[in-house]
């Protein structure tokens, strides 16, 4: 399996999107803080490109990829490999490579100017983001052969977790405001990974304060210890099911 994620790193690598997906991101990164003399607004800044910035890239970068590598996947299926071997080295070929390009660029800036756990926690959600992008892209291009379609897919999720989520969130609590919904608002961010992520964010700003009374109830469930590791949990389901259900749709597909 080793051998199966070196050769796909080697070949991302050698794509050199990776590096320049890296540069652009210590760019950014780096400017954020340098730039704004409140560390806050650099973190908001920052906050932005986790949210915005690498969830395109992770989602399109890996859907053209695995599209691109179908004779390549074909190859390997046709020798004497488990397909669950193909599949997961494919799986952390991509994300490792991603991961590290994040870690890279943006993890050295959090470390050098925020505040510790706050830069942690920063890193540990934009990894879990990175993840599951990835195997939500996993996931789409199992359900179509069709290279157009499959990006297409994606895109729409993107637009989906990014924006669309968002404004459906917004509708729900302007139709209901007469009514006491803060506390199944809770259950409903847990349907968006990024969500979950920026609350966890802006839970350690003092900007937290402006989401009010339903700043409050998440202050009180995630701003601990346990509600910081049950919304990772969420997190980390949000990788594992998309991918295992992958797993499946790979394992019956035919080649």
């Amino acid at each position: 399996m080793f051998s199966i994620v070196r050769l796909i790193v080697s070949d991302i690598v050698k794509n050199k999107i990776v590096i320049v997906y890296t540069l652009l991101l210590a760019i950014l990164s780096w400017s954020a803080f340098m730039l704004e003399d409140n560390q806050n607004k650099g973190i908001l800044t920052l906050l932005n490109i986790i949210l915005l910035t690498i969830p395109l890239v992770s989602i399109l970068f890996t859907a053209i990829y695995i599209y691109n590598s179908n004779e390549f996947i074909e190859l390997l299926v046709s020798q004497p490999l488990r397909r669950n071997k193909i599949w997961i080295s494919l799986f952390w070929g991509i994300s490792g490579s991603l991961l590290f390009a994040f870690l890279l660029s943006t993890g050295i800036p959090l470390i050098l100017f925020a505040d510790l756990k706050l830069g942690l926690i920063m890193l540990g959600v934009g990894c879990m983001i990175t993840l599951i992008c990835v195997a939500i892209a996993f996931v789409s291009t199992t359900f179509t052969r069709d290279k157009a379609k499959g990006i297409g897919i994606v895109i729409v999720l993107w637009l989906y977790f990014a924006l669309l989520f968002d404004s459906l969130i917004l509708f729900i609590l302007f139709e209901f405001a007469d009514y006491p919904i803060e506390k199944p608002m809770l259950f409903m961010v847990a349907l968006n990974p990024l969500d979950i992520g920026r609350i966890l964010i802006l839970l350690h700003l003092d900007v937290s304060a402006m989401m009010g009374y339903t700043g409050a109830i998440f202050r009180e469930v995630l701003g601990s210890i346990t509600g910081i590791l049950i919304a990772f949990i969420l997190l980390i389901l949000w990788t594992v099911v998309p991918f295992w259900i992958s797993l499946i749709k790979f394992n019956h597909k035919d080649l």
